[in-house]
């Protein structure tokens, strides 16, 4: 690119010929004043300067750069570029306090090691160039588009979401940047899960992670050699789509009520399924979905999972519009009298619900991961708004009233953040037996500890950035997402009411088993 000198970048100051420089790049904007959002008028003032630091006040610069990086003609003299792709090393991303997890900012840890500081490189990169610029895009469509669901399948990515350690032989893509089957553990599904969360975005997020984390290790674990061989592949590759079908209009954290109801043939071939689901992620377009119905009698004891493709007769979704979520294929699912084969059933009839269980902390593991993100990234951009926003003679941060709340978020987040790696600790050292015994009462109370995080984060953040959050699009285009997306960290995987409640039964329970004396 060419060196412009600040008098050859000052040469281009009308509407005729308009340069910008920022972050040490030159823009040519000369096309774009009249596509601002704001109008033009907003950018005639800055039109021949470096205009980093106003740029900063009213946009996120890794979005929109990217976005707009074909308009860069140039590099400013005397400038270092400031590079959006992070180094690998001791040190990665935002050196600001608690920006980053403390690992990323040169903090001693026991659990990281080089593996996964290049996979945290490696999935950073990915996130920010096929997510990042794109999401604002996506909430304004009410859509992500398929594609992204199939490139990251293409990427390898989808194979890191399944929740099996060390990397299993049935995927279809080797483990990432070089990383042996032997070295994957459950701390790089935990980097995965924490840098897709960065882009501020549930539906993004569950589009691509609900489905091969959630749903397919009912086939991985339950399936039939048949189910198997058919479905792991394609769905990790992105060439098919899977959900998880659970919940009903009455039936939500209460799965052993479940209503949708699956009757044996006389002839014993097959089931008549029957019944609604309700909030099914992916159910839009999904191509399988996993069912839980009522083969057998009242409660948790008459419950299979069934498999049921799209195409199947009977077999209707349609979307719903939720708050936050945008863009997921929430779907109410109907099933009128399908008839599903007998070799469909996923495990054993009757024994479904055990099944879900199984799964049910790693469910929520992924939802712990991507709130407690998503609260540091209203932390973090509370805090360089704090530093850029001036009110009454200084900057926000100067008032001792924004310091106290940033000081509060940080604290809320670091705990939930060391909880949540002691327990991610744990599982990779128990059997998955030992960890649904042991771990089920401290995952599901920090589930509510973090989904309480990123609601109080995100209030926080919101009021520091004022006006500039409650608008979509812009500096506060993350925190003002966050915000409507809280529900959805809160309710699905057990709501927090039921996770406290379950959370300290569960683990007074093993602690009598233990021999506590009560």
């Amino acid at each position: 690119m060419k060196t412009f000198s600040a008098a050859e970048l000052a040469n281009h100051s009308t509407e005729d010929s308009a340069y910008i420089a920022i972050n040490g790049k030159i823009y040519d904007v000369t096309d774009f004043l009249d596509a601002h959002p704001g109008g033009k008028r907003v950018m005639l003032p800055v039109l021949g300067t470096d205009a980093t630091q106003v740029f900063k006040l009213y946009h996120s610069v890794v979005t929109v750069l990217n976005k707009y990086k074909h308009l860069a003609i140039g590099v400013l003299e005397g400038h270092e570029l400031e590079s959006t792709e992070p180094e690998n090393g001791d040190t990665f991303g935002s050196m600001v306090a608690y920006a980053e997890p403390g690992w990323y900012q040169g903090q001693y840890s026991p659990y990281y090691n080089d593996t996964h500081k290049r996979f945290r490189v490696w999935i950073r990169k990915i996130v920010e160039e096929h997510m990042m610029p794109y999401v604002h895009q996506w909430e304004v469509d009410g859509e992500v588009p398929k594609s992204l669901y199939k490139t990251f399948g293409k990427l390898g990515v989808l194979s890191c979401m399944t929740g099996v350690a060390p990397w299993p032989s049935w995927a279809p893509h080797k483990p990432p940047c070089g990383i042996k089957p032997e070295e994957w553990d459950s701390f790089h599904e935990l980097i995965l899960g924490d840098e897709m969360a960065r882009c501020a975005s549930v539906g993004a997020g569950a589009v691509l992670t609900l489905g091969p984390s959630i749903a397919l290790p009912c086939i991985v674990h339950f399936g039939t050699d048949a189910m198997k061989q058919k479905i792991i592949g394609e769905v990790l590759r992105g060439e098919k789509s899977i959900a998880l079908a659970i919940t009903e209009p009455f039936a939500g954290s209460d799965v052993a009520n479940i209503t949708a109801d699956a009757k044996l043939s006389e002839d014993g071939t097959h089931f008549v399924l029957s019944g609604e689901k309700k909030w099914i992620t992916n159910g839009v377009w999904a191509d399988y979905f996993i069912v839980a119905a009522r083969t057998g009698g009242a409660g948790m004891t008459g419950i299979s999972l069934l498999l049921v493709e799209r195409g199947m007769k009977g077999l209707h979704t349609r979307a719903i519009k939720c708050q936050g979520n945008t863009g997921s294929g929430t779907a109410f699912v109907i099933m009128d009298k399908i008839i599903v084969p007998r070799e469909n059933v996923i495990g054993k009839e009757n024994k479904g619900f055990m099944c879900i269980m199984k799964n049910f902390n790693h469910e929520r593991f992924g939802i712990i991961v991507g709130a407690i993100r998503s609260a540091r990234v209203c932390y973090e951009d509370a805090m360089h708004h704090a530093n850029r926003r001036r009110t009454f003679g200084k900057t926000l941060f100067e008032h001792g009233v924004i310091r106290n709340k940033l000081a509060h978020m940080a604290r809320q987040i670091e705990a939930a953040q060391s909880w949540l790696e002691n327990l991610t600790y744990q599982t990779s050292k128990m059997s998955q037996e030992e960890a649904m015994m042991k771990l089920g009462g401290p995952i599901a109370l920090l589930k509510a500890q973090a989904t309480q995080t990123v609601e109080y984060c995100a209030r926080e953040a919101s009021q520091i950035l004022g006006g500039l959050s409650y608008t979509r699009g812009g500096v506060g285009e993350r925190v003002e997402r966050i915000y409507r997306d809280v529900r959805g960290y809160a309710i699905p995987g057990g709501s927090e009411e039921i996770m406290l409640d379950l959370g300290i039964r569960q683990s007074v329970k093993i602690s009598q088993m233990l021999g506590a004396k009560m």
